[in-house]
């Protein structure tokens, strides 16, 4: 998952003086440029079976950059997964050793390898080749997310060449499998966490960045904070069946569409938290009409569905203001000439944080009211939680977006999908995503779409950007 800004100009979070940031040497631009051609150019698509390649290829520049081969390590696993065919990927964890005695906790830098596949014929350039065009790096994975890959690595190679010294230890997981199963980040958040240090808290590449207008004006950079919970469930109707030449009111594929309809018109309850909150808060000052209007209601009456109804009806906003379930599957039926005997739709919810799947199974089973239309859960997720809002993180964010784009306005936010942050979340490890790449807003949202692309000195900034948010929260 990778989401970047979707609305013009917002409030800033925090407010800190910078200085110029530094510029990379061309040993660091050509460093940089031949890292990312060769991550693009590498097909990590499940059941293509090229993660644990790329992540071998990373672990080396971060060898030939001066990182000890111990504590470099490419680790095996399994997706678990039967159905998706893909059974081996592989995970990248580096830690880089504090000077001395460590200050403080080790901070966390995530990211993933993995791609969702991309179609030549679909595509003006070969997705898997990187292409250089009109001001573009074009390829599957520019945008979500090896960008923030070789920002992290070229970033702490550039710092430790450079001869900086941490205070406390830097950690680095790359995942593998992010875009399908997300054992790797279960993984991490569970077994690995002892080679992780147990970190005080996590940046994560595959969140966060920003943009400018078409016009070229700032359109605000986002550090996100808080993501909704993934969940799955089944609708089920059984019935008898019978000879299609004598239909009977009692209908399985009925009685389903029927409860699609009552999921279709329900709402669940509008609900606010610290992140959504100054959003909302910095969204109202820029909006002066009837979405404008809408968001100052709700802020001032949480409960007021009808404003948050309206909230909801902008695209940029969808989401924003409470839990969503949508079908997203339909199954029905074993023969043209038969009434069918089994009935069934997915339901796929992105539920606000801290609210139980568990609950969210309840309440749609109270929405269909039919004892005919069983609803049973697909996944054992839990809730995802929100990361604090932690004054050090948000100054060092905002230092380093504004040192590069000078005047750009930072918030915090929400994402409505989800990423390899929620198991750390779930498991006390707060988590940032503070990535500093930009795009042309909207022109530029092509993650997981035709012609993904990243404006080329996008990817020089955010090596910048990861040095500046090292050096400001590693140096201290």
């Amino acid at each position: 998952m990778r989401h970047l800004l979707a609305a013009t100009a917002l409030a800033v979070v925090a407010s800190a003086a910078t200085a110029a940031a530094p510029t990379l040497t061309k040993a660091q631009h050509d460093a940089a440029h031949a890292m990312f051609e060769h991550v693009i150019n590498t097909p990590t698509v499940i059941g293509r079976h090229k993660v644990p390649e790329m992540a071998q290829y990373v672990a080396d520049q971060f060898k030939a950059g001066g990182f000890p081969d111990a504590d470099v390590h490419v680790i095996p696993y399994h997706t678990g997964s039967a159905t998706t065919g893909d059974d081996d990927t592989a995970a990248v964890i580096v830690r880089w050793r504090a000077a001395g005695t460590p200050k403080a906790k080790p901070i966390l830098l995530m990211g993933h390898m993995d791609v969702v596949e991309a179609k030549v014929e679909d595509s003006t350039t070969d997705p898997f080749v990187m292409t250089e065009r009109d001001g573009y790096y074009y390829g599957r994975g520019t945008i979500d997310m090896k960008d923030g890959i070789v920002g992290i690595t070229q970033a702490m190679i550039n710092l430790r060449k450079a001869r900086f010294k941490p205070t406390r230890d830097i950690v680095v997981l790359f995942t593998g499998d992010e875009e399908t199963n997300g054992i790797g980040a279960k993984n991490g958040a569970t077994q690995w966490m002892e080679m992780l240090g147990h970190p005080e808290f996590g940046l994560n590449a595959d969140g966060g960045g920003g943009g400018f207008n078409p016009d070229k004006t700032p359109a605000g950079f986002t550090m996100q904070t808080a993501e909704k919970t993934f969940a799955g469930y089944t609708l089920t109707v059984r019935n008898r069946g019978g000879h299609s030449s004598k239909p009977r009111k009692d209908n399985a594929i009925y009685s389903l569409a029927h409860a699609l309809d009552k999921i279709e018109a329900y709402r669940f309850q509008p609900m606010l938290n610290d992140t959504t909150r100054a959003y909302f808060e910095g969204r109202q000052r820029q909006e002066k009409g009837a979405l404008g209007d809408a968001m100052r209601k709700w802020l001032a009456n949480p409960n007021d569905g009808e404003a948050a109804d309206l909230i909801e009806t902008s695209e940029s906003e969808v989401g924003l203001t409470r839990t969503r379930c949508v079908p997203t599957r339909l199954f029905a039926g074993h023969a043209d000439n038969a009434l069918p005997q089994l009935a069934t739709a997915m339901i796929n919810c992105r539920i606000f944080p801290g609210v139980d799947p568990n609950a969210i199974q309840a309440e749609l089973q109270r929405v269909v009211a039919d004892p005919e239309v069983k609803v049973t859960r697909n996944d054992d997720y839990v809730a995802s939680l929100t990361s604090p809002l932690r004054p050090d993180v948000t100054t060092a964010y905002t230092k380093a977006v504004q040192a590069l784009h000078p005047g750009m306005p930072v918030f915090p936010e929400m994402s409505t999908g989800a990423s390899d942050a929620r198991p750390f979340r779930v498991a006390g490890v707060p988590v940032y995503g503070v990535n500093g790449g930009w795009v042309i807003v909207p022109v530029d949202f092509r993650a997981h779409g035709k012609d993904e692309r990243l404006p080329v000195p996008s990817l020089y900034d955010n090596v910048v950007h990861w040095q500046l948010m090292l050096t400001d929260l590693a140096g201290k």
